[in-house]
């Protein structure tokens, strides 16, 4: 395997957030890289820190170890420990581990540095990706009659039209479709569309494809 490759930055208002951004491989033998760099910021009382994992590729059970074990002490301080941009197949392993009920798990880099400028609590049940989408429901397009109330359309109900005309789609692909002028341009990240076709039973292919023989 590769090498790690990090670099710390700070952002948001008054520089009060700690980007570490890595890339390689997070394994027993690269993580105590990832470990002393954490551990610095700690020492400096940087406890708002995100960490970009966009350009990594793998990460062991020592990488995750680093993250769970520092979690505690952060928090304790005021602080958060957020992760941002993981790849799919890094994320799977996330959620098999069910990390993601510990750990905040972000599309962009930008959602977390709101996240924390908000100001939100420290525990996590779901993606803030997933809460999103469970918004309001969406008003369709067609135009009812007048003696008829508006049709509503929520997430749900469209994730299951597009899945009917296209039983192939995978996640990606049903993201796309969302974010057309058809559906309303719902914008959803890959992590919270994930977590809703789980909520679904629709994250596996063929339960996708017996939706659609159900019509």
């Amino acid at each position: 395997m590769e090498g790690i490759q990090l670099s710390i930055e700070k952002t948001g208002i008054g520089n009060s957030i700690s980007v570490i951004k890595v890339g390689g491989y997070i394994d027993t033998t690269t993580s105590s890289e990832l470990e002393h760099a954490l551990s610095s910021l700690l020492k400096q009382g940087s406890f708002n820190i995100v960490i970009d994992l966009g350009n990594v590729d793998y990460v062991s059970s020592a990488g995750w170890g680093i993250f769970i074990s520092e979690i505690k002490g952060i928090r304790e301080k005021g602080g958060d420990l957020k992760l941002v941009r993981m790849i799919p197949e890094v994320y799977e392993v996330f959620e098999l581990l069910e990390f993601h009920y510990i750990l905040k798990a972000f599309d962009t880099l930008e959602d977390a540095i709101k996240d924390f400028e908000r100001g939100l609590g420290s525990t996590v049940k779901s993606t803030p990706v997933r809460e999103a989408a469970q918004a309001s429901p969406v008003e369709t397009h067609t135009e009812p009659s007048r003696s008829e109330p508006a049709a509503v359309v929520t997430l749900e109900d469209k994730i299951r039209q597009i899945i009917r005309k296209h039983p192939q789609a995978g996640t990606g692909q049903i993201a796309k479709i969302l974010n057309t002028e058809e559906f309303g341009h719902v914008k959803i990240g890959w992590f919270g569309l994930r977590k809703i076709l789980k909520d679904m039973d629709l994250l596996v292919k063929k339960n996708r494809q017996q939706l659609t023989k159900r019509g």
